[in-house]
């Protein structure tokens, strides 16, 4: 019961932050460029919720439209990186003499920690969303990759697979038809993960300095820009900070509820059983 209202909880969450940075044009007050010399790094108040930064930008404003750079980027490599991973998996899994050669590659790429194989690309290739969407694909589709591969495994095998196989189905129709929907649970839940990674890792690129323009408000340039005023100045580290961590913690919420869901042996219910009436001593 517990889990389930922590995952309303979690989606709630996720959903109005989705929302908020959609319609921010139709309701925000302020914009989030306006800048005033006169109110610069004003702490919170009715005016300015989240305080101002060291240009007199509302902060709350740049908080809530800078989500969209990061929800953004998270969706598109979410996307993306699923579906390379789920191809390149189901030919693995299913085909025996592919399956070594893909996964020498794919294991080539999950030697670099995805971050640092991230911000090597991003340098490479420059900073704009385009090549962070690239950068964080190649970084993240070999985990999903080595996901759908280990599913198909274990499915491949199956009485139905082989009975598909006799009747002289093609692969394809095979991989697609019949593997493909019983493999559905543990794509969609690596995805989930994937799109919170995608999140925190655009934010860290951004701080880095390798992300989107600097005129374009993120979570992460935010950060970068405020960290030189965080002893006079906290809340403008601090916000933009609360933003990421209750995004990416919805979105691992989610996750893990999606995986129980599918996956009901990864959680021990427990079943409430009468106690045993014995009958009273002579």
């Amino acid at each position: 019961m517990m889990s389930k209202k922590r995952n309303i909880i979690a989606l709630t969450i996720f959903l109005l932050v989705a929302l908020a940075t959609i319609t921010a044009n139709v309701w925000l007050p302020v914009s989030p460029a306006a800048i005033d010399a006169n109110q610069r790094l004003l702490a919170p108040s009715g005016t300015h919720w989240f305080g101002t930064d060291d240009f007199g930008r509302d902060i709350f404003a740049r908080v809530v439209v800078a989500a969209r750079v990061s929800l953004a980027v998270g969706v598109i490599v979410a996307v993306v990186a699923t579906i390379i991973g789920t191809l390149i998996g189901l030919v693995s899994g299913y085909f025996r003499k592919t399956d070594f050669i893909l996964m020498r590659i794919v294991d080539g790429f999950l030697a670099f920690p995805a971050l640092l194989l991230a911000l090597a690309l991003v340098a490479a290739l420059g900073g704009s969303i385009t090549n962070i969407v690239i950068a964080l694909t190649i970084a993240f589709f070999p985990v999903m990759a080595r996901v759908v591969r280990s599913a198909v495994l274990q499915i491949k095998n199956a009485q139905y697979i082989e009975a598909a196989r006799t009747t002289g189905t093609n692969n394809m129709v095979i991989i697609f038809r019949y593997i493909l929907p019983n493999v559905l649970s543990p794509i969609i839940v690596q995805s989930t993960f994937i799109f919170a990674k995608a999140i925190l890792a655009e934010a860290a690129l951004s701080f880095l300095g390798v992300g989107v323009n600097p005129s374009t408000p993120t979570w992460g340039n935010m950060l970068q820009e405020s960290q030189i005023y965080i002893t006079i100045a906290p809340w403008f580290s601090i916000f933009p900070g609360i933003a990421i961590v209750i995004t990416v913690l919805s979105l691992n919420i989610l996750g893990d509820g999606l995986r129980d869901a599918f996956d009901p042996h990864s959680v021990k219910k427990k079943r409430k059983r009468k106690p045993k009436q014995t009958a009273p001593a002579a």
